[in-house]
């Protein structure tokens, strides 16, 4: 008997993208990051990824990806950086890498939400793009939109708050917290947890809804 290949179990159904302990992202979706530290969760799903991340973001932002803040966490090398002239081209650029399927991984950083429509269209590339990774052997493309503040686009599979939070450890411990909150899912009910991250360990724990 052999052995089911990728292949197979790609059209068995979505693939889970690991966010955290045991919460996941939905592969061929898009979803939303927000608050303080939301370029350090992007930072995590880089790092739980394989292949070429497309990192899409304002030009006109003085603020710089910082490739030896990254290095810790995931190679910068992988990163082919988008840097848009305008606010209307960040997301042109956003759908086009969803739809050719070649990127397991495209982030967006905005700095105001979009309306339903583009989102719309977003969700229609990824699952162009599912299509076009299945046929390759690869992985159906994650869509992330990077916003600040609690974010608020519509039609997002799910949208998620990271925020640091004081640490249990010593000063000088290399321990960093953080508050991860789940503020809407398509599915699943907002929640919130404690994240303790550590170089090669994690500890997630449940706790109440943090007031945002």
């Amino acid at each position: 008997m052999s052995l089911p290949s990728l292949h197979h179990s790609l059209r068995r159904g979505p693939l889970l993208q690991p966010l955290a302990g045991d919460l996941t992202l939905q592969r061929g979706r898009v979803h939303e990051f927000c608050g303080p530290s939301r370029l350090m969760l992007a930072a995590r799903i880089m790092a739980r990824c394989q292949g070429p991340v497309i990192w899409i973001r304002p030009g006109w932002v003085a603020e710089r990806l910082n490739a030896a803040g990254l290095q810790p966490l995931a190679d910068p090398a992988r990163l082919i950086l988008v840097q848009a002239p305008r606010d209307d081209c960040l997301l042109w650029p956003a759908e086009e890498a969803l739809r050719s399927g070649a990127a397991p991984l495209v982030i967006a950083e905005l700095l105001t939400p979009p309306a339903l429509t583009p989102i719309r269209r977003l969700h229609l590339a990824a699952e162009t793009g599912a299509e076009a990774a299945r046929r390759d052997g690869g992985v159906p493309p994650l869509g992330l939109l990077l916003l600040p503040g609690t974010g608020g686009a519509q039609g997002v599979e799910s949208r998620w708050h990271l925020s640091p939070a004081p640490s249990r450890a010593l000063l000088w411990s290399d321990e960093e917290s953080f508050t991860l909150t789940r503020l809407r899912a398509r599915l699943l009910p907002p929640a919130g947890w404690s994240l303790r991250t550590r170089p090669k360990t994690e500890e997630l724990e449940p706790r109440p809804l943090p007031d945002l």
